[in-house]
């Protein structure tokens, strides 16, 4: 253990700055390079090092239902940017990736109330409350695929599994956690996801500077960006 710990590099604000690159060469890619693959798989590190840090955020947060809201403030504010920029136009076909993470600390609020809360941190829990738990992770999985959210099950399983692991080793967490998304979305592009388990695997456990609010004004200023550059283009 103490031999990874040395190569345990990169905070929070580490990683969230790295999946913020990867989320704009990503789009850059999709709006305007479609033909130019290797953005699309710089892309592919931004989710699972996102779903990382909300389930992290999640479990360090004092206020979880601060986290919530939130999390679906900007999910509802996020939305227009990312129709104008994908759609170009305002609808309902598909829900940006704030939704998601909103649905998956949604689905770890009602996993850890139906197991007892905080307070059953350590404590002996029946296998009937830990399934039933499950259950409720896997309905939340199934409303965000009704509502279109974007990475739908994949989102709220890969932040629940990133949650329910972060007491087992480090490279066995990031590990199980990357593996899953990579290994249901293994097609062109997609199967770059594995690469992000190489920053996961860096993480060092510490917050880094914070830059709470970064991550949240980043995503729809990004969107709102990105739908003017569009447009301008079209013009």
């Amino acid at each position: 253990m103490s031999g990874t710990k040395r190569y345990q590099v990169l905070d929070g604000t580490m990683l969230k700055i790295l999946a913020m690159i990867s989320m704009v060469l990503d789009h850059v890619g999709d709006l305007f390079f479609p033909g130019v693959t290797w953005l699309r798989a710089a892309g592919r590190l931004a989710m699972p090092i996102f779903a990382f840090c909300i389930a992290e955020g999640y479990a360090h947060t004092r206020d979880r239902k601060k986290y919530l809201l939130r999390m679906g403030l900007f999910a509802l504010i996020s939305e227009i940017p990312f129709d104008l920029a994908f759609e170009s136009r305002i609808g309902l076909s598909h829900q940006n990736i704030m939704l998601s993470f909103f649905l998956s600390i949604l689905a770890l609020m009602l996993y850890d109330r139906i197991r007892g809360g905080k307070e059953a941190e350590g404590a002996q829990i029946p296998a009937w409350k830990t399934v039933l738990g499950v259950l409720a992770v896997g309905a939340v999985a199934a409303l965000a695929l009704l509502l279109k959210a974007d990475y739908t099950i994949f989102a709220v399983i890969s932040v629940f599994l990133f949650y329910v692991l972060r007491q087992k080793h480090p490279l066995l967490r990031s590990g199980v956690g990357v593996a899953f998304l990579a290994l249901t979305r293994t097609v062109g592009y997609y199967s770059a996801t594995g690469l992000s388990f190489l920053p996961l695997a860096l993480y060092n456990g510490k917050k880094g500077k914070g830059l709470k609010w970064l991550f949240y004004l980043f995503y729809p200023g990004h969107l709102l960006l990105l739908a003017g550059l569009k447009l301008l283009l079209r013009a």
